[in-house]
């Protein structure tokens, strides 16, 4: 029989080879979690770096379509002063000093039109949005016209909503080439030079007269509130005139059977440009006058040769 010393020498080299065994396996699985854990960084990365070459692509591709519409509306722009008589072969120096010069140029010899600011009082924030909005499309129109007029904003005060939208709408309306006063076109032209437009009028606008005041109601009107305009110049005692969509237009067929005269001062400004460059209210309706409104040109009121003398 094996004595006690022998039979605890074996334990204890039982026991030491057992843990030997024990400490390898805890290191190979530690070596384990060690390589793992790397592929996984490695794994990582990889996602990690596909993603960023992702993102590089995608980058890439708006920069590129970006780059494309900046050529488009190069040519478009080139386009349209083509359509205005100016020779694009100009630098843009050269058609910026054109433009100024027209425009000077109607401050002192142009008909006069002026937009009457004086009822913003009846108007929302939204709707004075819309008004700034209007503001700049009919300024553009007329820095762009063959022959533009003499434009003033009158009752304009710098403290209101409506000149805080106008700058905030378009950094550059304060150098518009336009006269912007505090004071109501009352206090700056004679009562007998002035005709009022109003959808309300009785009376259609037969041509721009050079020698007259015409002017535009600042109004943009969600809630449909009639006649606000007609009642403050007939209140006033001053000549109003309508443009003549009646005499030109008839009511188009549509299914929401909806028609409706009433204009933005901007599409009414358009019209009167056409109408200035061209002496033909036919045409001037037809280009200015927006087919959602449902009118259209009457069968008689087709342009010729011996209605509008431009085109002889």
């Amino acid at each position: 029989m094996s004595s006690p010393v022998e039979k605890s020498s074996v334990f204890e080299d039982w026991q030491q080879t057992h843990l030997s065994n024990d400490f390898l396996s805890d290191m190979i699985e530690s070596l384990n979690i060690d390589v793992d854990q790397s592929s996984s960084a490695t794994n990582r990365e990889e996602t990690c770096s596909r993603n960023v070459m992702r993102k590089q692509r995608n980058w890439e591709r708006t920069l590129e379509v970006k780059k494309s519409k900046r050529k488009e509306e190069k040519r478009r722009r080139k386009q349209n002063l083509r359509k205005k008589n100016i020779v694009p072969e100009f630098s843009k120096r050269v058609v910026k000093a054109t433009i100024k010069e027209r425009l000077e140029e109607a401050r002192v010899t142009g008909p006069r039109l002026c937009v009457d600011l004086s009822m913003t009082d009846c108007m929302s924030h939204k709707e004075i949005s819309h008004l700034a909005g209007q503001i700049r499309r009919l300024y553009g129109s007329n820095k762009n016209a063959l022959q533009p007029f003499h434009l003033f904003l009158t009752d304009m005060r710098e403290e209101s909503l409506l000149y805080k939208e106008c700058v905030r709408m378009n950094a550059g309306f304060l150098n518009y080439l336009m006269d912007v006063t505090e004071k109501s076109w009352t206090d700056l032209f004679p009562f007998e030079d002035i005709i009022y437009l109003t959808p309300d009028a009785s009376e259609a606008l037969e041509q721009v007269d050079g020698s007259k005041v015409y002017i535009l109601g600042g109004l943009v009107d969600e809630s449909i509130q009639k006649r606000i305009s007609y009642s403050r110049a007939k209140g006033l005692g001053v000549h109003t005139a309508r443009l003549p969509i009646d005499e030109y237009m008839v009511k188009r067929p549509n299914p929401k059977n909806f028609h409706s005269k009433i204009l933005a001062i901007n599409q009414v400004f358009d019209i009167l440009l056409t109408y200035r460059d061209t002496a033909c209210w036919s045409r001037a309706l037809s280009a200015g006058f927006p087919l959602g409104k449902g009118y259209m040109l009457s069968p008689g009121a087709t342009p010729q040769a011996a209605q509008c003398p431009s085109l002889q």
